[in-house]
């Protein structure tokens, strides 16, 4: 199964494709419900990234990351 993008083409690009017909490229193809998973999946990390300890990750054990960002996970869910 070959990976599709989930970026949105510019529409400039989308109709250059279109006038160059079978010699314009990749097809263009653009799935609304991955992107939209895809970008709350990267709003999500960045709110975690907003806890400095997230951010610097100065814990040497991987346990005690994941405590770290459960943590940070919890109090994002609790709205704090």
């Amino acid at each position: 199964m070959a990976t599709r993008h989930t970026i949105l083409e510019p529409k400039d690009q989308r109709a250059n494709r279109k006038r160059c017909g079978s010699k314009g490229g990749r097809p263009t193809g653009f799935d609304s419900e991955i992107y939209k998973r895809r970008s709350e999946v990267e709003r999500t990390i960045n709110r975690l990234k907003n806890h400095r300890a997230v951010a610097a990750r100065h814990d040497k054990r991987a346990y005690v990351f994941h405590g770290t960002v459960t943590t940070a996970a919890i109090r994002l869910w609790r709205g704090q």
